[in-house]
């Protein structure tokens, strides 16, 4: 018999269990000191039956002990002359003990399919759910993108692009001023990246003088949203929009260089 057919044989789970005939358990004794791979299957058997029984092992009710001692006391003081009737060895006939290691072998694989189809399950589960996530960032983006079009595409939208100035010459900005509303929209993907503590602030010059128009959004976390809505004029008359450099949080009155202007 060759190897393979003695480790499939059902023969090896049979012995670790008791229930091979005295016989076979010779037969597999001595495969298993002729056979190196037989041996360490015997090995690994008897160590995956221990730990399934160790991990489902039950604790006896803590009254089962009381109840053991009370009745040999009683069985040892009334009854050392009785006889007791002899057990009736029952043999096991074959066919079940080969039912009985293939359904310890199938427990064992139950077991084994249960902690594979387990971590299969959660990979799964992190797959669907970082799927999700990157779904949900799309569509972030795409209802970004639709917004931005519709100010673009707005046909009341005025587009006023703002030039680079001696500050920064490659400086560029474009304003869509909404003349039917009074809504101002930027988009400030073009203005050089502000320095630690500074912030671009947008201006609405009215009448000569610079009118507070919001401070603008430029750090990455809002790329995703290009064109921002600033604050709006209303129906007040407005000459011509700028950008100056100002301490974060901005300030009343434009301190700092002047980056970009443009005018309607």
């Amino acid at each position: 018999m060759e190897i393979k057919d003695i480790i499939s044989s059902g023969l090896l789970e049979m012995h670790i269990t008791g229930i091979t005939t005295a016989e076979e358990s010779a037969q597999v004794i001595k495969w298993a000191e002729q056979y190196h791979e037989v041996k360490a299957e015997l090995d690994n058997i008897e160590i995956a039956m221990i730990s399934y029984a160790t991990a489902h092992a039950v604790e006896p009710p803590p009254e089962l002990k009381q109840t053991i001692l009370q009745n040999a006391f009683l069985a040892n003081s009334t009854s050392k002359n009785v006889e007791l009737p002899q057990p009736k060895i029952v043999s096991i006939s074959p066919v079940w003990k080969y039912l009985a290691a293939a359904s310890i072998v199938l427990l064992i694989g139950s077991a084994i399919l249960n902690v594979v189809y387990y971590d299969k399950i959660q990979d799964t589960s992190s797959a669907h759910d970082k799927t999700q996530q990157e779904l949900y960032a799309v569509n972030e983006r795409m209802k970004g993108m639709d917004e931005d079009m519709s100010v673009v595409k707005n046909k009341y939208s005025q587009p006023v692009s703002l030039n680079g100035l001696p500050a920064a010459p490659d400086a560029a900005a474009k304003i869509f001023w909404n003349k039917n509303t009074g809504d101002v929209y930027i988009d400030p993907s073009n203005l050089p990246a502000v320095p630690d503590g500074m912030q671009y602030q947008l201006w609405g010059i009215v009448d000569g003088k610079p009118v507070d128009a919001g401070m603008i959004i430029t750090t990455k976390a809002y790329d995703k949203f290009r064109i921002l809505k600033m604050k709006s004029f209303g129906k007040v008359k407005v000459q011509a929009f700028a950008v100056t450099l100002e301490t974060a949080g901005g300030n009343p009155a434009p301190k700092g260089e002047m980056y970009g202007l443009g005018e309607l």
